[in-house]
């Protein structure tokens, strides 16, 4: 018999975990398993042709909120090219289905419920010995014109007896992108999460956590992402894996996602080690209100949590990513802009607004109807409106979140939104008068470039204020563009003041000479560009600043900015 074991990923560089996880646990009992992975972007008839030539007799599917649409649609393609396929589904989105969903996909034969191990393991064991399945835990199936099995069951007790799936080769290392698990399940029960459904956190013993991380490591994976819910829910736990990171790492960068309210002294003192640039932590705030948190059955201390961040930030070796989310039960609009200003004053490298999803099995979707919460029926189940926050807030938040994707998270235009948050009293403030202008011009609509970008702001900031304020805003715009875009003498936007006096000019070119001297024989390209700024926190009433762009093959352009510090007599 021979299976294939199959997900559609939102982009090429992901790779599945769960796919090769399940490999690794059926071993050689279930007749010959193959992994093959595609993306949501293919086309259908090429997915469907490329599977059915593999002459397979079962075809699992790994079902996420960000494939089922594609999933399902290939699903009942493939059961009427090939009748007697065998079609499994299992993964979060798929769940919490019942007997209606067999009939809305006739060609399905049968459905995982949760962990997949197990079950898939026992169906296709079955199958493969030509016996019938019998009654299996957290499966159910298709059985002539019924469906019987049971949704509900025990998973795995030691997490150790699934083999590696990184040292049975069974995860390609070469993609420079790797999930790794090293426990399962979540101490919280946050109304919004699948993990609220888990009420116990197991973990891979630390031999073999080590083992796996020091196979990663020795392969040089790029970046290796840690799935774990709350990967620092035993504090003891998660310091001995950053030891052991920190003791063998060679070149990987590390994603976490924590509680930062659970970080210790002992822990915090730890981090202090971890060079600049090898972690990452993920920080699902939420909410700033203790009374949202408690409607979504998250207890955190908010002062604990941004005491630990305060420390985190001010040593600058973690790359920090807090999370808020919109829409919950009982917070209004103005709660979440006020969310918004408090968590900006973290000044995390990345805050990600994300509105609500009612994913299938969650206590909020369960209880969506009594809670007034109304939502998307269809992935990714956004919400659409709440008691508290009408559809016309929601969008504006979302509008928000995009433009804070595109200025702050890019980290393009950090001296821009700082000067903006000025302006206009608050970070929230800014981000919601610029996502008016957005709408209102429909700028939205279509994608743009990072050099349009800049010039859509400008028009916003000309749009909305007078010229004669200006001035801060402009010389934000206008370093930020020359940081990270190297400015075209002959196409210098309208926001710079390139206009130099002859003694400012004599400074520019002795340190251009000065640089070309300096870079002269190393393989080094230089370009430049020079221009005056009056108010930013660094430069006097007028200062030059000259912006040095060097290029050298196969390692992509730095920039550096020089500053006139003493104005000579003009």
């Amino acid at each position: 018999m021979r299976t294939i074991l199959t997900s559609l990923h939102s982009k090429y560089i992901h790779n599945s975990l769960a796919l090769p996880c399940l490999a690794a646990y059926c071993g050689d009992d279930c007749g010959e398993l193959l992994i093959r992975e595609f993306t949501v972007h293919e086309p259908r008839e090429s997915v469907l042709a490329l599977l059915l030539a593999e002459q397979p007799d079962v075809i699992a599917f790994s079902v996420y909120i960000w494939n089922r649409l594609e999933t399902l649609a290939l699903v009942d393609a493939l059961a009427v090219a090939r009748p007697e396929l065998r079609i499994l589904l299992g993964g979060p989105e798929v769940s919490f289905e019942g007997a209606e969903f067999f009939v809305q996909h006739p060609g399905v034969t049968a459905l995982i419920h949760g962990e997949g191990e197990m079950p898939i393991k026992a169906l296709l064991h079955a199958w493969h010995l030509q016996q019938p399945p019998g009654e299996i835990p957290r499966l159910s199936r298709r059985e002539g014109d019924t469906v019987v099995g049971e949704t509900d069951g025990p998973v795995l007790a030691d997490l150790d007896d699934i083999p590696s799936p990184f040292q049975s080769g069974l995860v390609d290392l070469s993609r420079g992108f790797v999930y790794l698990e090293t426990s399962r399940g979540c101490p919280y029960r946050c109304s919004f999460c699948m993990s609220s459904r888990d009420d116990q956190v197991r973990s891979f013993s630390m031999p073999r956590i080590q083992d796996d991380l020091r196979c990663l490591m020795d392969q040089r994976v790029a970046k290796i992402k840690l799935v774990d819910r709350t990967f620092n829910y035993n504090p003891q736990r998660a310091r001995e894996i950053f030891q052991f990171i920190l003791d063998h790492n060679r070149a990987s960068h590390f994603h976490f996602e924590i509680g930062a309210h659970l970080l210790d002294s002992e822990t915090i003192a730890l981090l202090k080690m971890v060079p600049a640039g090898m972690f990452q932590f993920e920080i699902g705030v939420q909410s700033t209100f203790d009374k949202t948190l408690g409607n979504i059955n998250r207890h955190v201390s908010l002062e604990q949590l941004e005491q630990n961040v305060r420390q985190l930030q001010a040593d600058g070796r973690i790359h920090l990513h807090l999370d808020l989310v919109a829409g919950l039960p009982g917070e209004s609009y103005i709660d979440f802009l006020t969310s918004i200003n408090r968590v900006a004053a973290l000044r995390p490298d990345h805050l990600q607004i994300e509105p609500v999803k009612l994913l299938p099995g969650a206590p909020l979707r369960t209880d969506a109807d009594k809670l007034g919460l109304r939502f998307d029926p269809t992935p990714p189940y956004t919400i659409l409106g709440t008691p508290e926050m009408t559809f016309a807030e929601i969008e504006q938040l979302r509008g928000m979140s995009r433009l804070m994707d595109l200025t702050w998270n890019s980290g393009h235009f950090g001296t821009f939104i700082e000067q903006l948050s000025q302006a206009c009293g608050s970070p929230a403030s800014g981000l919601e008068q610029m996502t008016r202008y957005w709408h209102d011009k429909g700028l939205f609509r279509f994608p743009m470039s990072r050099h349009d970008l800049f010039l859509r702001c400008w028009d916003f900031v000309c749009d909305s204020w007078p010229w004669d304020e200006l001035t801060s805003l402009k010389d934000a715009l206008a370093y930020d563009y020359a940081f990270c875009e190297r400015v075209n003498p002959k196409k210098i936007p309208a926001f710079f003041d390139a206009k130099m006096t002859a003694a400012e000019q004599t400074w520019v070119d002795e340190q251009v000479q000065q640089e070309i001297a300096a870079v002269k024989g190393k393989g080094i390209k230089l370009q430049y560009f020079a221009a005056v700024f009056t108010t930013l926190p660094e430069t006097d009433d007028r200062t030059p600043l000259l912006f040095l762009y060097r290029t050298k093959s196969g390692e992509g352009r730095v920039t550096d900015v020089l500053k006139r510090e003493v104005s000579s007599p003009e």
